[in-house]
């Protein structure tokens, strides 16, 4: 069985640094996730907009990161990277030991229906479809037989706790199953990263922890999840927060540090009892 984080104590910031402090070598696949010095710019109508300046970021398989930040912070440009929808101007990006930075366009697109399964704010399913179909789509795109897709669908399903919802259609689901099913179509393809973006935006409050709870819940299966993100409290559900602020990592913190922080003691306590 793999050991998680908090068992192992992998994720210190000076191995961090070390595994981003020499540009041209490989990444250990042990890292999924390494970022050197990357940079995003963008010209708006004749002005160069420097959406990242050079951020450097290491995350161990396994890991439960949170990426936050104001609005402009460069937080949904460095998720584009790290999933593959974008390519920076600047700087290195491996996943799974892969430097993917200088890839072309259809390499890219490989490798993010290979390694990366998206979650959405918005679930983006099929309204006409069931729960168990919508969970085979990305397995029907990838040309796997109908036994195999109808097997892998309903074990997602059922690690997100929806295995009795298999036949019930979008509207026949809450808002919090609509978002789990969201979950099970993104982890059917077995991603190195599952890569969540501002997944409780349209949630309420407790459905918000509900959902939470799943993703600490494949994390502690190993699944490395990612999720960005514009509120404290959902991040300190994560194990470690990395705050950006105009382009560049302004904090990379473990959860019990970050929660104090920001004066959100109390989260610790919640998500331990969650």
């Amino acid at each position: 069985m793999s050991n998680t984080i908090d068992d192992i104590g992998i994720s210190t910031t000076g191995e961090r640094q070390a595994i981003v402090s020499v540009p041209g070598t490989t990444a250990d696949k042990d890292w999924v996730i390494v970022a050197r010095g990357l940079k995003r710019e963008y010209d708006m109508g004749g002005e160069i907009v420097r959406a990242l300046r050079g951020v450097d970021l290491a995350i161990r398989r396994n890991e439960y990161v949170a990426i936050m930040g104001p609005s402009g912070s460069g937080k949904s440009t460095l998720m584009n990277l790290i999933g593959c929808l974008d390519s920076p101007n600047g700087g290195e990006y491996w996943l799974n030991g892969m430097l993917v930075s200088t890839m072309s366009d259809d390499q890219l697109a490989r490798v993010r229906n290979k390694e990366i399964g998206f979650v959405f704010q918005t679930f983006n399913l099929l309204p006409r479809a069931t729960a168990l179909q919508n969970v085979e789509l990305p397995l029907v795109y990838a040309g796997i037989p109908a036994d195999e897709r109808k097997k892998r669908a309903t074990e997602a399903l059922e690690s997100v706790q929806l295995g009795p919802r298999l036949h019930h259609r979008p509207n026949e689901l809450s808002g919090g199953q609509r978002q789990r099913v969201a979950i099970a179509r993104a982890l059917v393809n077995r991603p190195s990263i599952l890569l969540a973006d501002e997944p409780t935006g349209n949630l309420d409050s407790t459905t918000s922890q509900e959902i939470m709870r799943v993703f600490e819940g494949l994390s502690s299966q190993g699944q490395t999840v990612v999720m960005v993100t514009h509120e404290p409290d959902i991040a300190a559900h994560a194990r470690r927060v990395v705050v950006l602020r105009d382009g560049l990592v302004e904090s990379d913190e473990r959860r019990e540090r970050f929660v104090d922080r920001v004066g959100l003691a109390h989260a610790t306590t919640r998500v331990a009892h969650d």
